[in-house]
């Protein structure tokens, strides 16, 4: 699959869905980008077409509402175009204790996190399926291989994602059509703040990646038909260690890294590590 193919990317508007735009860009892919932020989308678009001369449509639709995914659909047939890459990004959670979380969040995080991937995957895949090519990107993350007290409804949600993609990935055998699971950790996006998690200890630790060294490497692995790909030594060390641990176990070492740090001790805010990186880019004359 070449670098002209048409890629629709959810959640395209921050985080590692803004840098994954940027990436595709960087490779010559036309571009549909979808977020609910009509002018967000706007300016992003600007800047992507001013920067890397590639195409790109907007289309701005809240994938929470159960009707937003076909009128994605449909907007992109008015479009005229034909998606090869899905990459489904749009995602969020809560942090807190399930009993004190109001159902509306979590039925909240179900619908963006597992139904608009659905909804979305199911529209754009048979068309794949019948041109015998096409890509499916699915941003899970090692949230997913373990229960996570405090998120638990975020966890479960991966899981579910991850489970579904190495499903499909099986179904799709000899049909020209692959899917990958990108399966990030901590990671420098919106996702702390919106969770109210900037001062829990997985955020305020070291190993916090930039969303555009994720946003690389979940392109890179999807370009290689990669079924899972954890960026990160660290993210691979845990992934690998608490696979063999007692469900129990992890679920406790989870609770503990979403627990709040005393303020004397929270240092780092949202943007530090993704500023920190573009900068190191920038001197380094790359992207």
């Amino acid at each position: 699959m070449n670098s002209e193919h048409t890629t629709l990317i959810t959640g395209a508007s921050s985080g590692i869905g803004l840098h994954l735009a940027h990436e595709f860009a960087e490779h010559g892919h036309p571009l549909i980008l979808v977020a609910p932020g009509q002018s967000e989308l706007e300016s992003l678009k600007t800047e992507l077409e001013t920067k890397h001369g590639v195409k790109v449509e907007v289309i701005a639709k809240d994938l929470e509402k159960p009707d937003a995914a076909r009128e994605v659909y449909v907007a992109v047939e008015q479009l005229g175009e034909a998606v090869e890459i899905l990459v489904n990004n749009a995602g969020h959670g809560m942090r807190g204790k399930s009993w004190e979380i109001p159902i509306d969040e979590d039925i909240s995080t179900v619908r963006l996190n597992i139904e608009a991937v659905l909804r979305l995957t199911k529209l754009f895949i048979q068309p794949m399926v019948e041109r015998g090519q096409g890509k499916i990107l699915n941003v899970a993350s090692i949230a997913g291989f373990e229960p996570g007290p405090m998120l638990a409804v975020y966890h479960a949600s991966k899981a579910f994602v991850l489970s579904w993609s190495e499903a499909l990935t099986i179904e799709l055998e000899d049909t020209g059509v692959s899917v990958t699971a990108l399966c990030p950790g901590a990671t420098d996006t919106d996702f702390f703040p919106k969770a109210d998690m900037v001062a829990v200890k997985a955020f305020q630790g070291s190993n916090v990646m930039a969303p555009q060294d994720v946003a690389r490497v979940g392109y890179e692995g999807l370009m290689k038909g990669e079924l899972f790909v954890v960026p990160g030594g660290m993210n691979k060390m845990l992934v690998a260690a608490r696979r063999i641990l007692p469900e129990s176990t992890q679920a406790r070492l989870n609770q503990s890294m979403y627990e709040y740090v005393p303020e004397e001790k929270v240092k780092r805010q949202r943007g530090d590590v993704e500023i920190a990186a573009e900068k190191e880019a920038e001197e380094g004359n790359g992207y």
